[in-house]
């Protein structure tokens, strides 16, 4: 049986009281945060779950990382139906379940996200592309779910119907009734092949859909996860303006709209949200965490240590610069928390050691 209810401005603010007192330090003095205008509070650490093999192996050191997690005081879990072939998903669904039925955490103190928009492989990847449009036929074309116009660049999809099968599909691999955070995956891909008047057509219909399914208790909000969208100015071809799907939102939804949380990388590397004027806000250029404060819009960011790459061999003014860690990888951790607005700096860990090296400049005991 599903897990029911959702993650609550109550039971996630109980989580953080009961963890509080686990850190201190300046690394860590407000661990805890709002997220947004959600209501819920947020780890300002979260567990991501891109990286990995698609093999048991990997599954299980995501689910005993992810358990551990929770119990260590991380209650932002972070994934997409499209992470190692959908099993991203089922391992935190996994995890979870063993949390909440074993008394580690309630149900309603997690914010559980997942991402929608890319086509996700089945447990492994087909071995030919002729195995790959065969699945495409056999589990979205011959349903009706989506035709092959809908597909962009070989496996992107906004389509309405596509996305609710995959809300579907999403809750029933995390075992939820609600997904706290959905989110509309890259939507700046399709900007390969149409128009930004034709995304915006799209995009519109897409958060009617989404609207929808908060309605229906199905997921609690939505917003879009990006890669260059955010981080490109509006010259470029694949920009995304947040002030435009904040007005969406409201055309579909009105003041009352469920477009709450975006997500984009935040990193020593790629510091665009917080260093370059990238998003129109009536007559001004803004940055993205200024436009995001500005519209009420939660921002989560995404790749911290820039998949590994910044974990280690960071140059010596870095060090000096942020002082009072043991290793680069909480240093690239320490600058993306240090940022304002950032409600949580995401970070992939599938090992008890990587988890515990990442907090440990943060508990207190």
């Amino acid at each position: 049986m599903p897990l029911a209810g959702r993650a609550t401005p109550e039971g996630t603010a109980r989580f953080a009281a009961r963890f509080a007192a686990r850190f201190a330090s300046r690394f860590a003095a407000d661990f805890y945060r709002p997220l947004g205008g959600t209501g819920l509070t947020a780890s300002s650490i979260g567990l991501g779950t891109y990286l990995g093999a698609c093999d048991d192996a990997d599954d299980e050191a995501y689910v005993d990382a992810a358990h551990h997690a929770l119990a260590s005081g991380l209650n932002v879990l972070d994934t997409a139906i499209n992470y190692r072939c959908q099993r991203s998903e089922r391992a935190l669904g996994r995890a979870l379940s063993r949390a909440v039925r074993g008394e580690t955490v309630a149900r309603d103190e997690v914010a559980v996200c997942s991402k929608g928009g890319y086509v996700p492989l089945d447990g492994s990847a087909p071995q030919t592309r002729e195995a790959y449009l065969a699945y495409l036929e056999r589990e979205y074309f011959a349903p009706g779910i989506m035709s092959p116009s809908d597909v962009v660049a070989g496996g992107h999809c906004l389509a309405p119907a596509y996305l609710g099968s995959q809300i579907d599909r999403s809750r029933a691999n995390l075992g939820l009734e609600t997904i706290d955070v959905y989110y509309v995956h890259n939507p700046e891909q399709q900007l390969d092949v149409i128009s930004p008047e034709q995304l915006r057509d799209r995009l519109r219909t897409a958060f009617a859909l989404l609207e929808e399914r908060c309605e229906r208790g199905e997921i609690g909000v939505y917003g879009c996860a990006t890669w260059n969208g955010f981080r490109v100015p509006p010259e470029a071809r694949g920009h995304l303006s947040l002030e435009m799907l904040v007005a969406l939102a409201r055309e579909v939804g009105g003041e009352r709209h469920h477009f709450r949380v975006v997500q984009l990388p935040v990193n020593l590397a790629l510091a665009e949200a917080v260093r370059a004027p990238t998003q129109p806000l009536g007559a001004q250029r803004v940055t993205l965490l200024q436009a995001a404060a500005e519209l009420g819009i939660a921002v989560v960011a995404s790749a911290s240590l820039l998949q590994a790459k910044l974990a280690s061999s960071l140059p010596a003014q870095m060090r000096d610069a942020l002082p009072g860690f043991t290793c680069d990888a909480q240093r690239a951790i320490a600058f993306v928390r240090s940022l304002p607005v950032i409600s949580t700096a995401l970070v992939g860990m599938k090992s008890r050691s990587h988890l515990k090296e990442n907090l440990a400049a943060a508990k207190q005991k």
